[in-house]
């Protein structure tokens, strides 16, 4: 069985745009990132998922249900974090963890102890006392302290500092680990770089790209550095060129072989030709796109 499986899956609102046709195969165990700017379709798609919004079109299942017809029962088995998480002003932080463990009918105490205290979440104060990254805070322990099959996380890491951020990752890496399913959306590519397993590329509410990261990273774009260049002429398939400290730099696709031979022509010192960082990856599936 799949964590989470669409067919075709859209969403319009009115003429507007949601999501179009997104097709999504997220394997139980797996720990799955979805990417893309703001605006691209990353929390419609999940709102779609959770039966929170009704799809115009397509069809899906999360952990075998499906997500018109059981959307109830999905919210019963997963760890669900939006991206604004919105709570009752007025409630303390412990009453808040203590509704949402009655919501799925559990004793979390314990685990909601442990988690407080690995992001150092003050459990006494009231919620509309706290800071943006300490509200996020609340909305993690609700969404881990009863142990769910899958978690379900729309830009997980905003409004955290790195020191929370890296202990947040600890946390769905340990879960994970322990057989959880893990599907989160960011725009923070070197996040998912760095810990998830498989990712898809969403723009315009359109998968661009769905593979293993390590594959995704594999797109035959190099990042070129020339030192002591100052120009550059026109070399089909760079794009990106930038000129600093003495350099050129740009990301180049295409040829080898032409490369070489539209370099013969330029003045240089010395050059490097490197794999380019995940940002600039999936930058390039945008840019591939656009053309």
């Amino acid at each position: 069985m799949k964590a989470i499986e669409t067919v075709n899956l859209t969403k319009y609102y009115g003429k507007n745009r949601g999501i179009d046709c997104v097709n999504l195969c997220v394997g139980e165990g797996d720990f799955f990132g979805f990417i893309g700017p703001n605006g691209a379709g990353k929390s419609t798609t999940i709102r779609t998922l959770l039966g929170l919004i009704s799809p115009t079109g397509g069809s899906g299942t999360v952990l075998g249900c499906d997500i018109e017809k059981n959307h109830m029962e999905i919210l019963s088995q997963i760890g669900y974090l939006p991206s604004e998480a919105m709570f009752y002003n007025g409630m303390r932080v412990r009453d808040i963890l203590s509704y949402s463990a009655r919501l799925h009918k559990k004793d979390c105490r314990e685990e909601a102890e442990r988690l407080c205290e690995r992001l150092e979440l003050d459990t006494s104060r009231r919620v509309d006392e706290l800071s943006l990254g300490n509200r996020k805070k609340v909305g993690i322990v609700c969404a881990l302290q009863h142990k769910p099959r899958l978690y379900i996380l729309d830009e997980p890491t905003s409004g955290l500092d790195p020191l929370m951020q890296r202990e947040f990752y600890a946390l769905l890496t340990e879960r994970n680990r322990e057989g959880a399913t893990v599907f989160l959306s960011s725009h923070v590519l070197s996040e998912i770089g760095r810990y998830c397993k498989h990712a898809a590329v969403i723009r315009d509410g359109k998968i661009l790209a769905s593979d293993s990261v390590e594959k995704l990273g594999h797109t035959g774009v190099k990042r070129v550095t020339l030192q002591g260049a100052q120009t550059l002429p026109e070399i089909s398939g760079a794009k990106n060129i930038t000129a600093e400290n003495g350099a050129v730099s740009f990301l180049y696709a295409g040829s080898p072989k032409d490369l070489l031979s539209s370099l013969a022509a330029v003045s240089f010192e010395d050059f490097t030709v490197t794999d380019p960082d995940l940002d600039e990856v999936f930058m390039h599936y945008y840019a591939k796109e656009e053309n």
